[in-house]
């Protein structure tokens, strides 16, 4: 079996990824947004850290985090999120021996992608990334469009320009996010 080794840094700031158990259910996430944004902010009661940025897509999500001083524990609060959402969904989706015996739902992944940032570089290339995902999957045709992201309260706070990714740039930075992500 893997060892799957998180880094632990207290306080830090991590890039996400979460996917859905089933890819192909292509819209359960915003479709259902209303119940994930209270799901989120039910466990950000319990347990607080701070949105870097975040995007929803149909079928996963892409945030950063920084988490509270001498916190480390990210996956616990992922599992409070997956569970909150999960039961407020009815169950109807179709689920394994295993994950029937486990009272288990059949709608996350187990696990998710994490990666710890280091400095501002990659924190910036994480916030974009999540910004221009929308635009990379051909959702929309300029990063402004997709709704479900925190893009709008960047722009809203001047972080970001409202026009951002509405340029032949966007084609580079996706290319250029394509290459990272193959690394």
């Amino acid at each position: 079996m893997p060892d799957y080794r998180r880094y632990r840094i207290p306080g830090g700031c991590y890039f996400f990824t979460v996917n859905l158990l089933e890819r192909s259910q292509n819209n359960l996430l915003v479709r259902h947004i209303d119940n994930l944004r209270k799901s989120v902010q039910a466990t950000r009661k319990k347990r607080p850290f701070h949105i870097d940025a975040w995007v929803v897509l149909p079928n996963h999500i892409h945030c950063v985090w920084t988490l509270p001083p001498r916190d480390i524990d990210n996956t616990n609060r992922w599992r409070l999120i997956k569970q909150s959402f999960s039961k407020s969904l009815p169950a109807t989706e179709k689920r394994s021996t295993v994950r029937l015996k486990r009272g288990e739902r059949g709608i996350w992944q187990r696990r998710f992608w994490e990666h710890l940032i280091v400095d501002e570089t990659e924190y910036a290339a994480h916030i974009e990334y999540c910004m221009i995902n929308p635009l990379k999957h051909g959702l929309v045709k300029r990063v402004g469009d997709w709704p479900y992201s925190t893009f709008h309260r960047d722009v809203e706070r001047g972080i970001f320009p409202v026009d951002w990714g509405g340029s032949v740039e966007v084609n580079k930075a996706i290319d250029q996010y394509d290459d990272w992500n193959e690394l």
